[in-house]
């Protein structure tokens, strides 16, 4: 039971005057469903994220595949996304000499298609939020 709690608690959507987060857990089918979810929002991801993905991917693998050649990638960059991520680093201790841990960063969704799969997986990435505009999502 407390595994279905931590699934549910990674789907979210939040909006604030300029900014909606959205929790990475939801399948895009999901996304489609949810009526939190803003029409704009679940229209561009119908008509331009889901034809090449599946529906049952979350948006967090949607995210963490992304390469710089995914036609995902140039709606992302249209929507000014940012995403949440966590990565491992190497921190200097006073007493203990280096440990490493993970270290919460927000960045622009092209760092994230710039990395290969090999250093995704080296930096220990974990994708936990994504940001969009929501002026750019008006926009769009």
């Amino acid at each position: 039971m407390s595994n279905y709690s931590t699934y549910e608690d990674n789907k979210y959507c939040i909006q604030e005057i300029s900014t909606l987060f959205l929790g990475v857990k939801y399948t895009l089918e999901e996304l489609l469903e949810d009526e939190n979810i803003p029409a704009k929002l679940q229209i561009i991801f119908q008509r331009y994220i889901l034809e090449d993905a599946d529906p049952e991917d979350t948006l967090e693998t949607n995210i963490y595949y992304l390469t710089n050649k995914s036609p995902a990638l140039r709606v992302y960059r249209q929507l000014k996304c940012k995403v949440k991520i966590n990565v491992i680093e190497e921190k200097k201790s006073l007493f203990k000499g280096k440990r490493s841990e993970y270290v919460t960063k927000v960045v622009p969704v092209d760092t994230i298609a710039a990395m290969s799969p090999h250093e995704k997986e080296k930096k220990g990435l974990v994708v936990s939020e994504l940001s969009i505009s929501k002026l750019a999502m008006m926009a769009f």
